[in-house]
């Protein structure tokens, strides 16, 4: 009889993990010019399906131009300190890498995969970034959030309109704390 119950609690531990061994490491590539809430809301999305998050930052060698203006520091810091204040940090597994621009496609590809190790999935809602990685590993197109667009919100910062209600409530602190904008 001890020997059933023993398999019982055996078979059970190991069905109760095949959910969690199932969920892919997902990797996540953004310049996150600044990050807002689109990006926050692809997070929220990942948490559900992913066991371990990388949160790739691209261009991480650019900062002070229209395009780029926030540092990695910077971008790091926002992201962090968004994720914080939903708890999504230190609940679930998430960790950053800085990803560096490259003239050469294959040679990033190869960087990135070098850098965050073994990857299941890529989300992504840049057309570059899945043409470098398709045929590679799964990818997770992401639709872009209707009303949030990193160059809509640096255009708003720039022109002084409303771009505060764009970005987490402490990422928007944080930008006028560091005075970045």
């Amino acid at each position: 009889e001890m020997k059933e119950i023993s398999s019982e609690i055996h078979h059970h531990i190991y069905y109760s993990l095949i959910p969690f061994t199932m969920k892919p490491t997902c990797l996540f590539i953004g310049r996150f010019q600044p990050f807002h809430i689109g990006h926050l809301m692809v997070i929220q999305g990942m948490i559900k399906v992913c066991s371990r998050i990388v949160i790739g930052i691209g261009s991480s060698d650019k900062q002070g131009t229209p395009e780029n203006p926030f540092s990695v520091n910077d971008r790091k810091e926002m992201i962090q300190r968004a994720l914080q204040e939903e708890n999504i940090i230190p609940m679930f597994d998430v960790e950053f890498i800085e990803l560096p621009d490259h003239a050469e496609d294959e040679v990033w590809t190869h960087m990135v995969f070098d850098t965050c190790g073994q990857i299941d999935k890529i989300w992504t809602g840049n057309e570059q970034t899945k043409i470098c990685f398709e045929g590679k590993v799964e990818i997770q197109w992401i639709k872009e959030v209707p009303g949030f667009n990193g160059t809509e919100i640096r255009t708003l910062m720039k022109k002084g309109g409303y771009w505060e209600e764009k970005v987490p409530d402490v990422v928007a602190s944080y930008i006028k704390q560091q005075k970045l904008v």
